[in-house]
């Protein structure tokens, strides 16, 4: 399962390897030590997405799905209200992606967002998101009306809300669809849906709750800018000669801080899973065992993966993101911005997850390969416009979002119910640690670039975009496999 699990790697991070490896030995020369730590970051990413993967089957899968049985099973309103509003606090707050994005934030803002209100902000948002998910679920209540009802709240907000906490907020969704997050969140709304009697409906509803969930960091954030009255935030990156020229310094700087971070993300679950096994699970022993060699795995290589991320691929981004730009060539920004796009969403690895759902869920009538298509063209056409933005003057972040979030709750209503869910929950995963940290970085290194930009407000709206597109784009592969099944009639 491992060399399955290593070739599935491979094969997803190899493509934009290559890609920064071409740009940075012909138009945007990087320098030897930036180079190595790139392919460094690279080796460190492939082997933690592959411990990654197969810690996630065998551990963080069934801890969710358990949790989401016992959770249904006790047909109490109040006991999974209170318990689901936990848990989406403790896994919000422990995201790692998260964590990351809150200190970038705080950074970049010279502390005007601070991060640990950043975190408790969304944290709690996420909670009652997630509550209010699992409780539609339970009462049967429509995805597609619950949705309409909050983005409409979202829109309503949107209007009081500065340019500058406009791209946070849809940024912050983004950032807690993390690698623990997601799994966790996909196995819950299976685990809840599963009992279901009617297959239609439990097929349905096993999807939708990731999206859901991102809704309330959205939500939190906009009334936190309503209530503190902030606005005209800016800010800039770090310069090119601040990086270090160390090659195994950073990751022997990140490692016990992201291992430190890891175990910090996974203790809450483990001590919430160990309540809920003594109270209503009580597992055998050699089950309890094989989630917790999961969970060892999971922490191991998320620890891999995100080392490898952060001192690797992170510096490079911003680096070629500011001298593809230097080079005066728009056409040729777009141009690679497209087709970094492209390939970033293979590298994700709660795309991964999610795919390997939709496919099981669905007995492989919706194919993992499709699905990756449709979240390629989406994250690739998301970075595009956002270049775009930066590039030319006036545009704004919300002339996307408004008709971009219109057409998708369109979709929605005429869209099979089970690819509204796959479509919300796809833009949620596609703005994974990879668009969050290297995409995030390449497009702020253009901003940085440009001169009548700003980091701020155009270099954290990339990430909204990347949510937005691929929702659209699962919707729109939703009509036309519905218009497929007709012909097919």
């Amino acid at each position: 399962m491992l060399r399955e699990k290593f070739k599935e790697a491979l094969t997803a991070v190899l493509p934009m390897t290559l890609i920064v490896i071409i740009l940075g030995l012909t138009i945007t020369p990087l320098e030897t030590h930036n180079m190595f730590k790139f392919i460094l970051g690279a080796v460190f990413i492939i082997l933690g997405l592959t411990v990654f993967l197969f810690g996630v089957d065998i551990g963080i899968t069934p801890i969710g799905s358990h949790m989401g049985k016992a959770l249904a099973k006790s047909n109490k309103f109040w006991i999974v209200s209170i318990m689901t509003l936990l848990l989406g606090f403790i896994i919000s707050i422990a995201e790692p992606i998260l964590q990351v994005f809150a200190g970038q934030v705080e950074d970049v803002t010279s502390g005007a967002i601070s991060k640990t209100s950043l975190l408790i902000v969304v944290a709690i948002g996420v909670g009652l998101m997630l509550t209010i998910g699992l409780l539609r679920i339970l009462f049967n209540i429509p995805l597609k009306r619950v949705l309409t009802i909050t983005y409409l709240i979202i829109l309503a907000l949107g209007l009081f809300t500065s340019s500058e906490f406009l791209a946070v907020s849809f940024d912050a969704a983004a950032a807690i669809t993390g690698p623990l997050t997601v799994p966790f969140m996909l196995a819950l709304a299976l685990g809840v849906s599963s009992l279901k009697k009617d297959a239609k409906d439990s097929e349905n509803d096993s999807f939708g709750l990731v999206g859901l969930a991102a809704t309330g960091a959205i939500i939190s954030v906009k009334i936190m800018s309503i209530i503190s009255g902030s606005d005209e935030i800016t800010g800039s990156l770090a310069r090119e000669g601040s990086v270090s020229d160390s090659v195994f310094a950073p990751f022997l700087r990140e490692i016990p801080k992201v291992a430190i971070e890891t175990a910090m993300t996974l203790l809450p679950i483990v001590i919430m899973f160990l309540f809920f096994h003594f109270v209503a699970l009580k597992l055998r022993k050699r089950s309890l065992k094989k989630i917790f060699m999961g969970v060892l795995y999971t922490f191991i290589g998320l620890t891999l993966f995100l080392t490898g991320v952060y001192a690797g691929f992170m510096e490079a981004g911003e680096i070629l993101g500011y001298r593809v730009a230097s080079l005066g060539k728009p056409w040729l920004t777009m141009l690679i911005g497209f087709i970094l796009g492209l390939v970033v969403i293979l590298a994700e690895p709660t795309v991964h997850v999610l795919t390997n759902q939709i496919e099981d869920v669905t007995s492989g009538y919706i194919k993992r390969r499709i699905v990756l298509i449709a979240l390629s063209i989406g994250v690739s056409s998301a970075v595009l416009l956002s270049i775009i933005r930066i590039i030319y003057p006036g545009l704004q972040l919300w002339h996307y979002l408004l008709p971009g979030y219109a057409i998708g709750l369109i979709l929605a209503h005429i869209t099979p119910a089970l690819f509204v869910g796959i479509g919300f929950d796809s833009g949620c995963v596609s703005s994974g640690p990879m668009s969050a940290t290297f995409i995030l970085a390449f497009v702020q290194g253009v901003a940085e670039f440009v001169p009548y930009a700003d980091v701020v407000v155009d270099g954290f709206g990339v990430i909204a975009m990347v949510t937005l597109m691929p929702m659209i784009a699962l919707q729109l592969l939703g009509l036309i496999f519905r218009i497929k099944s007709r012909k097919e009639v």
